[in-house]
């Protein structure tokens, strides 16, 4: 029997601004631009979003969007703190709002001044979740995401024999993807050897390890799938979508298993729901804060199995023409950091089959991934309508 979400929404409009690292923008103005862009590319009108799912943090309430693009009606207004795992998320919640009649287009946004504004540091504090982890980390000044995930990472390395050349792999061909989409803060080619030699910033996360501190917007609409048939662009439909927690305590540092994400939960409802396997996935857009949970992610999707993470992404296998590409717009290692949407618009535009250089041949149903900062997982499995 079809889950009651299955093919009841859809990614109706995309857009973003400039990724950068230097703006004077506000991360509002920023949301406000990529939102504008993604209503004309539906082929809507501000008036007609009733929706709203703005980031959280990063500038922008309900009240801002009604004043500042004239929404009339709006019926649906959210926050999600889940860091990293928010974007998909909300795709969640948008599709559960636009299945039941709630909302017909509901606006999700993200406007970040990750280089010019707030860094991690700042960051980090406006997350609630984060005051659960100060009795152990926060006294020894462990409190980035890189000195985190980092303990996961050391982890799988002494278990399962993974490497930095493994990680390498992961930011050197999404650095190759990335070139080739032309609206990336990193566009230069990087090497192997470069990647070894940048300097470390939490062992064993080298610098090329680590996703970007910068500027940009990012916005999507999600629209019930009956009203998204009506609009300008190729439906691209919400097959199955989940998020899914750690389980306790919140430190990271005193859970019984480092490598045990909410993606793992996700998974086990997102798959099912969408009536697809891994072996379905033509094109995969995993949340890439570092290259470490990438690999990672491959091996809970069900991609490859547990320790077999870093071998799998070798010779050529997640880059274009291999089985699985990944990241095929450069991620947030070297596109930009906008928690992800970046990742849903680009999937959208490989089902569309409008990825340009970067286009999967014949990509048909897709995933994509979040990854919040406290092991947060969200997953949502996209599909180009018939």
């Amino acid at each position: 029997m079809a889950h009651a979400l299955r093919g009841k929404a859809a990614v109706s409009g995309i857009g973003e601004t400039a990724y950068t690292r230097g703006t004077s923008k506000s991360g509002l103005a920023l949301q406000l631009e990529a939102s504008l862009k993604a209503m004309d590319d539906a082929g809507i009108d501000p008036r007609e979003i009733d929706g709203c799912i703005p980031y959280f943090p990063g500038g922008g309430i309900a009240e801002d969007f009604i004043a500042n693009l004239g929404i009339k009606d709006l019926t649906l207004s959210a926050f999600i703190p889940m860091g990293g795992a928010t974007c998909v998320a909300a795709l969640q919640m948008a599709a559960m709002a636009v299945a039941t009649g709630v909302c017909r287009h509901v606006l999700i946004s993200v406007g970040r001044t990750g280089y010019s504004g707030a860094r991690v540091s700042t960051r980090l504090q406006q997350f609630p979740q984060f005051a659960l982890a100060n009795e152990f980390e926060a006294p020894i000044g462990m409190f980035a995401p890189a000195q985190l995930y980092a303990q996961g990472a050391r982890r799988h390395m002494e278990l399962y024999g993974t490497t930095a050349r493994h990680f390498a792999e992961v930011a050197v061909t999404t650095r190759r993807h990335a070139i080739l989409n032309g609206n990336v803060v990193m566009n230069k080619p990087l090497t192997v050897e470069e990647h070894h030699a940048s300097r470390m910033i939490s062992d064993p996360f080298r610098l090329f390890d680590c996703s970007l501190e910068s500027d940009g917007g990012a916005a999507v609409i999600v629209s019930a799938a009956d009203r998204a048939r009506d609009l300008k662009k190729p439906v691209v439909s919400i097959l199955g979508v989940a998020e899914g927690h750690p389980d306790s305590p919140a430190s990271i540092a005193q859970r019984d298993d480092l490598l045990e994400f909410g993606l793992v939960k996700a998974a086990a409802r997102a798959f099912p729901m969408a009536g697809v396997g891994p072996k379905d996935i033509d094109v995969a857009e995993v949340y890439d804060c570092f290259t470490f949970t990438v690999i990672r992610q491959l091996e809970i999707l069900g991609f490859c199995k547990t320790g077999e993470g870093g071998p799998f992404v070798m010779d050529g296998r997640i880059g274009l023409g291999g089985e699985l590409p990944i990241n095929t717009h450069g991620g947030l290692l070297s596109q930009g950091h906008v928690v992800g949407l970046n990742h849903v618009i680009e999937l959208t535009r490989q089902l569309r089959g409008t990825a340009g250089n970067a286009q999967v041949k014949d990509a048909e149903v897709g995933l994509v991934t979040g990854y919040g900062d406290m092991g947060d997982g969200s997953l949502a499995i996209l599909g180009r309508a018939a």
